[in-house]
């Protein structure tokens, strides 16, 4: 353990009147960190079928305000996208984010579409991101941190389209994270995003946009034979 960390710890424990706990408490709990024990899983997902699990995931997100387009491969990723900026009168200009997952996809199909990869900067009104997992049970999208994918560019663009495929949606939360250990390093941040931003806090009226993007729109590939 660091010093800083005992540091830490030791403050709180001061803090509680108590000091550290014996050496078979501290085994027990360590093993129950370990384990990854689930509690209670809402059974409206878990019940379902992968497909029931996409069709829940689609209804959860539009309740939320959030807007998706379902295409049948990458190739018809970039129109949708362009499709999506003009029936919202959006500039065709947009920051993508380089993660490999969005190589793949033939953007220049659509030379119209002005492509800048890199973090998003003051300016930029839309932004792409690819997408780690799906919550089904909420339509809760599960973003990770990382060079390829800055955390920045899911908040600053006023207008964040998110390139999922269906065979990252899953039921619940825990499986999420099981995915993610799954992969052995943890990321610096993980958000999960519901919806565009919103507020209720000024004279209890719904404002979207106030603390990110304003439009959250989800473009939702059929992989894997869903």
């Amino acid at each position: 353990m660091s010093g800083g960390r005992d540091q830490i710890l030791g403050s709180i424990r001061a803090g509680l009147g108590r000091g550290r706990l014996d050496a078979a408490t501290e085994a027990t709990l360590t093993e129950s960190l370990k384990a990854h024990r689930r509690n209670l899983v809402p059974a409206r997902a878990a019940a379902l079928d992968h497909a029931g699990q996409i069709a829940l995931f689609i209804a959860m997100a539009e309740e939320v305000d959030a807007t998706i387009a379902r295409v049948a491969d990458t190739d018809a990723v970039p129109a949708a996208v362009a499709d999506y900026l003009t029936g919202q009168n959006l500039p065709a200009r947009l920051v993508m984010t380089p993660d490999p997952q969005l190589d793949p996809i033939p953007w220049n199909n659509r030379p119209m579409l002005e492509i800048r990869r890199g973090r998003a900067e003051d300016g930029d009104a839309v932004g792409v991101t690819a997408c780690f997992a799906a919550i089904a049970e909420t339509g809760t999208l599960m973003l990770l941190s990382g060079p390829d994918s800055p955390t920045r560019n899911n908040f600053l663009p006023d207008t964040h389209v998110v390139v999922l495929r269906a065979s990252q949606v899953v039921a619940a939360y825990e499986e999420g994270w099981d995915r993610l250990r799954a992969k052995g390093a943890m990321p610096r941040t993980v958000n999960f995003i519901t919806g565009p931003s919103r507020t209720g806090d000024i004279e209890q009226r719904l404002v979207l946009g106030a603390h990110g993007p304003r439009r959250l729109h989800i473009v939702l590939i059929d992989d894997a034979g869903a």
